[in-house]
C-alpha cells in the first residue's frame, strides 16, 4: 500500500509524513498530477485559505486528479483542517464580500466563519477540545468518547447531512469535526499534532 500525501505548497506537511514514518507505511509526497498514479489511498493537509489553496489546487490540475481518484477509481481520502474544509461544495473564506468559491464538492457543505456560525468566541480556535462521537465509525476504533485532539482554525462546515457526521466539537457552538461520506473522509482537528490517539486516526484511515 501507498500512502499518497498531497503536496501543494502550503502548510508545512513534515508533521503528516513524521506521522507515516511512524506507522511503518510507504508513501509519496505528491508534488506533480503524474504523481497520483498507483496511490491507494489520499491525505489532503492544509493550512490557510480556501480559496487561495482552492485555487492552487486548480492551477496544478490536482482538483481533476483527485476528483477522478476519488470518484472514479474509489481511491479513499482523508482531508485533514483546511483539508477537510476543502472536500466540501463551497467556501466563504477569501471574500470581503461574503462570496462563496467552489470546493471539491467531495462531500456537499459549505465552509463558513465559526463567527457567523454564531461562536462569540476569541478566533482563530486554538488549541486542544474533546470530539463527542455521534455514530460508529472505523475512523475511531479505540478512540473514547469525549477524546481531547488539537485544532487551529476560525472556519466550520455547514450545511452537512448529519449521517455523514461522526463526531462534533463546542467552541461556541457545535459543528462537525470527523466526517465520511463512502470512501471520504476529514478531520477539522490535526491529527498529526494530536499524539499517539491522533496517529491511531491515521491508523484506522490506513487500515480501512
Amino acid at each position: 500500500m501507498i500512502i499518497g500525501i498531497i503536496n501543494y505548497g502550503i502548510g508545512n506537511i513534515g508533521s503528516v509524513i513524521g506521522s507515516i514514518n511512524n506507522l511503518n507505511i510507504k508513501y509519496k509526497v505528491i508534488e506533480k498530477e503524474q504523481e497520483f498514479d498507483q496511490i491507494d489511498k489520499l491525505i489532503l493537509p492544509g493550512v490557510g485559505n480556501f480559496k487561495k489553496c482552492k485555487e492552487i489546487l486548480d492551477a496544478k490540475n490536482f482538483t481533476k486528479r483527485i476528483k477522478k481518484k476519488v470518484l472514479e477509481e474509489k481511491v479513499p481520502i482523508l482531508g485533514i483542517c483546511l483539508g477537510m474544509q476543502l472536500l466540501a461544495s463551497s467556501g466563504t473564506e477569501g471574500s470581503t464580500q461574503n462570496k462563496t468559491f467552489e470546493g471539491l464538492n467531495l462531500i456537499e457543505g459549505k465552509i463558513v466563519s465559526l463567527k457567523k456560525l454564531g461562536s462569540k468566541l476569541i478566533l482563530p480556535h486554538i488549541g486542544w477540545n474533546n470530539v463527542q462521537i455521534k455514530k460508529k465509525s472505523n475512523i475511531i476504533k479505540n478512540i473514547p468518547n469525549k477524546t481531547d485532539f488539537y485544532f487551529v482554525h476560525s472556519y466550520a462546515y455547514s450545511n452537512i447531512n448529519k449521517d455523514f457526521i461522526i463526531g462534533d466539537s463546542t467552541y461556541g457552538i457545535s459543528f462537525p469535526v470527523i466526517i465520511n461520506n463512502k470512501n471520504v473522509w476529514g478531520t477539522q482537528f490535526h491529527p498529526e499534532k494530536s499524539s499517539k490517539v491522533g496517529l491511531e486516526i491515521i491508523k484506522n484511515f490506513i487500515n480501512i
